[in-house]
């Protein structure tokens, strides 16, 4: 069925379709509206079967999870940013004990300085905590990866995050197709756990491992993520089947048949960015051989879909809402990885921290730019280099030079920074 609504409460519906049995949460923006609803339909008697548990932290959210889960119920958490990283114990607990857990992450900075806007750095902070990362362009695609993660999770016993862009989707009103509660149990089964706490056969689980098996412990988790990377585009395939839709799967091309250069990116930004290739394509310009790929799974990592998308053009671009600092970009990191040996020409550029905005002009001028190879290597978008070299000055000329952020912000203008 067509409705129009708020990303968030598209997210909360499609949870309630896969009949999760615990929810727990703390709220946080930007993911406060999606177990708002969630709350809602527990109390009002929509969603059945399901009990919802208002916890004092987000840590408390991941470990009433990690409980529930361990004894048998399908689990549902959310949050974003600070909140994340609050609970990040739980989060390795969660994938070490190899818990089907799905998690909404409404991807927002990472403080100081405090920012509630969106970019890519929490969700990023964890790739290497064992969890599968997801990461939706649209609304739409959001609410179907939730419905695909329960199934994803709970085959290979392990937690997924199904990230989207703050803001951007969560609180964004679009026209989605909501599936109907019989499609999702035609596609979703009942949950059947791995393995579940049963007093009738007591087991420990998280016991202490030494060295004589933790290589292996965690070598399986590996290999459950690379068994995932096959599982992902079959239940995308199965999906569509269902729902008459493609979405989800692990990466997707767009105008990249003969494209000499290849953006690549995650998320929200895609839709601009495929705006801008239509543009340059097709205007009064025109003649630019350039297309874009899209990462909808960027863990476990789609190494070989990547090279294979890769391996015509001459150069890729990879635009990312996140930053390793001392080093650059994270994504773009892993896409070196692999096209090692191609012979490809890439440059990173970081761009929308801090939910800074990512304009069409910004993104012409930077690709066409890229066509020349006339970039450096990392590039930040948008810059305000007159704003940084002031406060470079200012710390060689006066040791004492102050809290970064706050001189900045009265640089630019800002008066909540002003000292009165």
């Amino acid at each position: 069925m067509l409705k129009q609504m708020e990303g968030s409460r598209a997210v909360a519906e499609a949870v309630a379709l896969c009949r999760p049995e615990v929810i727990c949460a703390y709220p946080i923006s930007p993911q406060t509206h999606i177990v708002e609803a969630l709350g809602e339909m527990v109390k009002d008697g929509s969603l059945t079967n399901s009990e919802f548990i208002n916890v004092e932290s987000e840590f408390a959210a991941m470990s009433v999870a990690i409980g529930a889960s361990a004894a048998g119920a399908r689990s549902y958490t959310a949050t974003a940013s600070q909140g994340l990283l609050y609970m990040v114990e739980a989060v390795y607990n969660a994938s070490g004990l190899g818990l089907p857990i799905v998690m909404t992450v409404a991807n927002r900075a990472i403080g100081a300085p405090i920012n509630i806007w969106n970019d890519h750095s929490d969700a990023l902070s964890q790739r290497d905590s064992g969890w599968l990362q997801l990461f939706a362009e649209t609304n739409q695609e959001a609410l179907d990866l939730h419905i695909q993660a329960f199934r994803l999770a709970e085959e290979l016993s392990l937690p997924i995050m199904v990230c989207m862009d703050g803001f951007i989707l969560t609180h964004a009103y679009e026209r989605v197709d909501m599936p109907t509660q019989e499609q999702v149990d035609a596609y979703l089964p009942p949950y059947s756990p791995r393995q579940v706490l049963d007093p009738a056969e007591p087991v420990s689980i998280g016991a202490m491992v030494g060295p004589e098996a933790f290589m292996e412990v965690r070598y399986l988790a590996h290999a459950k993520q690379m068994e995932a990377l096959t599982l992902i585009p079959a239940y995308a395939a199965e999906f569509k089947a269902v729902f008459g839709r493609d979405s989800g799967g692990l990466l997707h091309t767009y105008s990249t048949e003969d494209a000499e250069t290849i953006i690549i990116a995650m998320g929200s930004v895609l839709g601009t960015i495929k705006d801008v290739i239509d543009e340059m394509r097709q205007g009064d310009n025109g003649g630019h051989k350039i297309g874009v790929l899209g990462i909808t799974c960027f863990r476990p990592f789609p190494l070989a879909g990547v090279a294979a998308a890769l391996q015509h053009c001459k150069r890729f671009v990879v635009l990312e809402k996140s930053l390793a600092i001392g080093i650059g970009g994270i994504v773009a990191t892993n896409v070196r990885m692999a096209v090692t040996g191609m012979g490809l020409k890439g440059y990173t550029v970081i761009a929308g921290l801090g939910g800074r905005a990512i304009t069409k002009k910004s993104l012409h001028a930077v690709f066409r730019k890229a066509e020349m190879d006339n970039i450096d290597p990392v590039t930040f978008l948008d810059l305000d280099w007159k704003v940084v070299n002031n406060q470079l000055e200012r710390e060689k000329a006066h040791r004492k030079s102050g809290p970064v952020a706050e001189a900045l912000l009265r640089d630019v203008g800002v008066v909540a920074a002003r000292n009165y």
